[in-house]
């Protein structure tokens, strides 16, 4: 034994200690006089002997300051201070010697250093499960920023750098929460995907170098060249979750933590928060199937055979209507009486021993409403229990039904149709023959057998059997072909048959099948054939009638022009083409084509016109022209189509039989006019007479008397010169275009015409015209002859009843009146009015009442189409004591001709 101090003196006593022990020899008064033991070598030395307190730790020291005999008999834990400063725990009895006292102790260092780490182990756990604990009440919303304070508190405990927790879900293994700390870089951020880094889960914890060989390079870049420490969470035989610690070492950091400790604290940790997200999960999953339950109408059922019950879900018993444990006869009574029978016969075999069944059915309460029934049994005997679902499949079975509805109206409509659906199989670069439809026996006279291998080849037309061939190779080619070619029936007939067909191909590309139609276009070709025939004769008929037809855009360019009325412009048909028909037109009357061609609308697509043509170095011309609008389906005017015909001899007789009828008139008027012209004449031979008779007896007449006189002759003088200025207006043709004009200028022609002769004849005119009327479109000069033409007929109509009844006083009432579309003039006498039974003749040609000699029949036939050239109305009624007739003539649009004070007549 090796003495410190005193070595002779332990040497001579013999000093023993118990193994891993230490004695020390204390004299009375408690020094130190000899040490021996195994653990002496950990103690300091001395060269002479040293109170017991020096070699003590302080705590130790101040536990023996009492008396060295009151610790006799009691245990002794005392703390020395070792050589290299570390404390050296040691437990033993003080023992009474003969001149002093003796000090035997066991070393307990690895006894109070387990203890330690037991208590450290203890509190990391309590640590661990009340960080568990908060985990496991966290509400779901806050439950990933709460993990982050948790490994935020586990990693400052522990002195980590980085620590993230991954789960391994679904999606594969994602970063749950992750902490780092203040200054540290971010590794991780919240849902990263980690990819295959931790596919291959550890058994245990583990150290991992990302330079080791046999380290992935995926868990390389995960620990991003750094060392790291992982401990797994295994549950249900895989591994669920990892912490994962970056730039940590738990040899250094946390020596005394075994590995056991480790996966003690990752499964407190983790495992109430996989839990926790589980039950959330599960909750979500729950509330998805009740969604889904209430959306499809389906839920699940238990049936007890020994208690004759079910258990419904709620969401089927609100469906059905039910309580939430009906009795069998309550399920039964739910459910339509034509489904209820095999529901109980099918229930019935399962609690006898079948699997299970499934049915369709319909509930009583809706009798659209289906339901299918699954039952499956999973147990035996009487504690047999039959569990299944229902799901509603009403929509399925009201498609079904439209379905098998359609599919049979879709067989009777192919089977009755001119269309044959047909299946060619594909077969080393052929086409064969499979299928066809029920319509081909209709259609002609042939099955489906009749056709197969080559007997529909030998079947088409010799004229089309090349054409029949290359509809094959194209089909192949190009994927799909039509084709028009004839096709012999059973009777010997051909049918022209339109085929259509499409190639399918299988995943390759390769060619599988053909499916096409055919279609009998045989009276559909025979009639293009028709239309083709009938469509050349027409266009010679076309070019050979003498009607003038052509075809323009709206912009008045021709697009068409047949040969006259090329012929008519002194043109080719081709130069017509492209020319605009406004060039032929005079501004009035490119206008007025214009407009015509605006009121077209597709209701009214037709509309008909005089037009009138300026040709250059020939005559006027006049055609009836007649347009028909093409309109496109928004209603746009895309051309029109025309035909018209010469009108100018029928207008030039129509003008020179207006001409004589004024003549007429006239001639009927000269009596009149010769008593309107001797009136200013006598008046100024009078005037002369008494000029000259004063002349001869006074040759101082006054000059005032001689100023009057001719004053007076100047005055009839122009009376007459407007009497023989306005027959020379009304006398002469009429202009070519209408004019615009006021209707009332023609009433002040007539009446400065008649108006003496009437009044000559004892005939009242009571005139009720306002100042102005609206303005209308016409000739003025007719109108005027039409005017006059009502008067003498009023006069003769009512001079002749004079003779009859001698007290009748004649008279003529003229008015006036317009509205937004009209301006009407009324004529009316009291002459007796006409005849009802001519009253319908009245306009006729030729038709008159007046005797033989006195009247053409010709004055109210060409008032009539005056008026109706002008685009108004002539009627006649009785009224009163006579006849009124009326002249109703529409409105024009444009009344600048009016304004600019125009003359009627006047451009």
């Amino acid at each position: 034994m090796r003495l410190f101090g005193q070595p002779q003196v332990s040497d001579a006593l013999g000093l023993q200690a118990p193994p891993g022990g230490l004695a020390l020899q204390l004299d009375r008064l408690g020094t130190v006089l000899a040490v021996g033991g195994d653990r002496s070598t950990r103690l300091p030395g001395s060269e002479g002997a040293r109170p017991l307190r020096e070699y003590l730790s302080r705590e130790s020291a101040a536990y023996l300051d009492d008396e060295l005999a009151s610790h006799l008999g009691a245990s002794l834990d005392l703390d020395f201070v070792c050589l290299d400063g570390t404390p050296l725990n040691t437990r033993g009895w003080l023992r009474r010697e003969q001149d002093g006292w003796l000090l035997v102790l066991q070393d307990i260092s690895d006894v109070l250093a387990q203890a330690r780490s037991g208590e450290s182990r203890l509190q990391g756990l309590l640590e661990s499960w009340r960080l568990g604990a908060r985990l496991r009440d966290s509400v779901y919303a806050h439950m990933r920023e709460n993990c982050a304070e948790v490994l935020q508190q586990l990693a400052q405990r522990l002195r980590m750098p980085n620590l993230a927790l991954a789960l391994n879900g679904e999606r594969g293994w994602q970063v749950y929460a992750h902490y780092h700390r203040l200054g540290d870089e971010s590794l991780w951020r919240d849902c990263q995907a980690l990819g295959e880094a931790l596919d291959n889960g550890l058994a245990r914890p583990a150290l991992i170098d990302p330079l080791a060989i046999d380290v992935s390079p995926a868990l390389a870049a995960l620990l991003g060249d750094r060392s790291g420490w992982l401990v797994p969470f295994h549950e249900a035989g895989r591994c669920q979750a990892c912490l994962i610690a970056v730039g940590y070492d738990p040899r250094g950091a946390a020596p005394d933590v075994p590995v056991e400790d480790w996966l003690q604290f990752c499964a407190v940790i983790v495992g109430p928060l996989l839990r926790r997200l589980a039950e959330h999960e599960q909750s979500h999953r729950l509330g998805r199937m009740q969604a889904l339950q209430r959306l499809l109408g389906s839920g699940w059922w238990e049936y007890q055979a020994e208690t004759q019950r079910f258990d419904v879900a709620p969401e089927l018993a609100q469906v059905w209507g039910l309580e939430q444990q009906p009795s069998l006869e309550q399920w039964l009574e739910a459910i339509h009486p034509a489904d209820r029978d095999e529901f109980r016969v099918r229930l019935r075999g399962v609690e006898s021993g079948s699997a299970g069944f499934v049915q369709s059915l319909r509930l009583r309460r809706d009798g659209e409403a289906w339901q299918r029934v699954q039952a499956l049994a999973l147990s035996e005997g009487r504690q047999r229990r039959i569990v299944g679902c229902t799901l509603d499949v009403s929509d399925i079975k009201h498609e079904e039904a439209r379905a098998t509805s359609a599919h049979a109206r879709l067989r009777n409509l192919v089977a009755s149709a001119p269309a044959v659906i047909y299946v060619q199989a594909y077969a080393e670069g052929a086409l064969e023959l499979e299928f066809c439809s029920d319509s081909l026996t209709p259609l002609l006279g042939w099955r489906t057998e009749d056709l197969r291998a080559s007997q529909l080849a030998d079947k088409v037309h010799p004229e089309d059997i090349e054409l029949f061939f290359s509809r094959t190779r194209e089909l192949l080619r190009e994927g799909g072909v039509s084709r028009r070619y004839r096709l012999r029936d059973n009777q010997g007939s051909y049918h022209w048959l339109l085929d259509e067909a499409k190639l399918l191909r299988d995943e390759l590309g390769q060619p599988r099948e053909a499916v096409g139609l055919w279609l009998d276009v045989t009276e559909a070709t025979q009639a293009a054939e028709r239309i083709r025939e009938s469509e050349e004769r027409y266009r010679i008929l076309v070019e050979d009638s003498p009607a003038m037809i052509c075809r323009y855009s709206p912009d008045l360019r021709l697009i068409f022009a047949n040969r006259p009325l090329a012929d008519y412009l002194e043109r080719t048909p081709q130069q017509m083409v492209g020319a605009n028909l406004g060039d032929w037109l005079s501004d009035e009357q490119r206008q007025a084509f214009n407009e015509r061609l605006l009121a077209l609308t597709p209701e009214q697509p037709l509309g008909t016109a005089e037009i009138y043509l300026q040709l250059p170095g020939r005559q006027q011309a006049w055609w009836i022209w007649a347009d028909r609008g093409i309109f496109d389906e928004q209603g746009r005017l895309l051309e029109i189509q025309a035909v018209g015909r010469d009108n100018t001899e029928v207008r030039h007789a129509q003008q020179q039989l207006f001409q004589g009828a004024k003549m007429a008139t006239l001639g009927e008027m000269a009596t009149g006019m010769a008593h309107e012209m001797n009136q200013p004449l006598n008046v100024m031979r009078m005037a002369v007479a008494n000029v000259l008779k004063r002349l001869a007896s006074d040759t101082q007449m006054p000059p005032q008397y001689l100023q009057d006189k001719l004053v007076r002759i100047e005055a009839q003088i122009q009376r007459a010169a407007r009497i023989v200025d306005h027959m020379r207006v009304f006398g002469r043709r009429s202009e070519i275009e209408r004019q615009v004009f006021d209707p009332l200028q023609a009433l002040e022609g007539a009446l400065s015409l008649l108006d003496e002769g009437l009044r000559g004849k004892g005939v009242e005119l009571r005139v009720e015209v306002p100042e102005a009327t609206a303005p209308v479109q016409g000739h003025a000069d007719q109108l005027e002859q039409v005017l006059i033409n009502l008067m003498v007929n009023a006069r003769d109509a009512m001079l002749g009843k004079q003779e009859q009844q001698p007290r009748l006083q004649p008279w003529i009432r003229l008015s006036a009146s317009h509205d937004e579309q009209q301006v009407k003039l009324w004529v009316e006498d009291n002459g007796g009015g006409i005849e009802p039974r001519i009253l319908g003749r009245i306009f006729e040609p030729f038709f008159t009442t007046k005797p033989v000699g006195k009247g053409t029949g010709l004055g109210l036939s060409v008032s009539y189409g005056i008026v109706q050239q002008m685009g108004g109305t002539l009627s006649v009624e009785n009224v009163g004591q006579g006849a009124r007739f009326c002249i109703a003539l529409p409105i024009v649009e444009s009344t600048s001709a009016v304004e600019d004070g125009a003359a009627p007549g006047e451009a």
